[in-house]
Parts: C-alpha cells; sequence; structure tokens
C-alpha cells in the first residue's frame, strides 16, 4: 500500500466515519429543506420562484450528495448521468439537459 492509502484507512475510524456522515447528513437535510420551502412558497402561496436561489441550492444538494457518493466509494458522475437519463426517457416532455 502507498502512504495515500494508509492514511485514508488511518482517517476512516468509527468515530470518524460517524462525524463525517452526521456533517453530510445534517448538511444535505438543511439544503434539501430549503429548495423544499423555495417550491412550497411558489406552489402554495404564489410567491415568485426565485430561480437563481433555487440553482444555488440545488447545486449545494447536489455537492452534499457527491461528498456522501466520494465517502462510499460510489461514482457520483456515473450515477448522475445514467439517472438523467432515466429521467429523460420517464419525462419526454421535459427540457432536455445539456
Amino acid at each position: 500500500m502507498e502512504f495515500n492509502e494508509y492514511q485514508s484507512l488511518a482517517n476512516r475510524t468509527l468515530y470518524g466515519n460517524e462525524q463525517v456522515l452526521m456533517n453530510l447528513s445534517l448538511g444535505l437535510a438543511s439544503e434539501t429543506g430549503q429548495v423544499v420551502d423555495l417550491v412550497k412558497k411558489y406552489t402554495f402561496h404564489g410567491e415568485r420562484l426565485n430561480k437563481d436561489q433555487l440553482t444555488k441550492q440545488m447545486g449545494d444538494v447536489l455537492w452534499y450528495l457527491s461528498q456522501v457518493a466520494e465517502w462510499a466509494d460510489i461514482p457520483f458522475e456515473e450515477v448522475a448521468q445514467q439517472n438523467i437519463v432515466k429521467l429523460n426517457d420517464k419525462y419526454p416532455n421535459g427540457k432536455p439537459v445539456k
């Protein structure tokens, strides 16, 4: 094993894993909640949808998801692309993703 691999294993103690997962989970929950709040205001209260804010919040949600995927050794980009293709197939009238 190379030094980086030893370091990676050393960083993944049980306590370290719990702390990482807890922090990522709290961040993801917070960012997701803010996305839901923006959509609720638009859907149920007739407020104007702040697309810039929604875009930022969605980006934050994706960042937290990518960090969880990295922690779990899941190829986030590959999985995300597969899911985008599935969504485009399921909702053909949606705007195409670039």
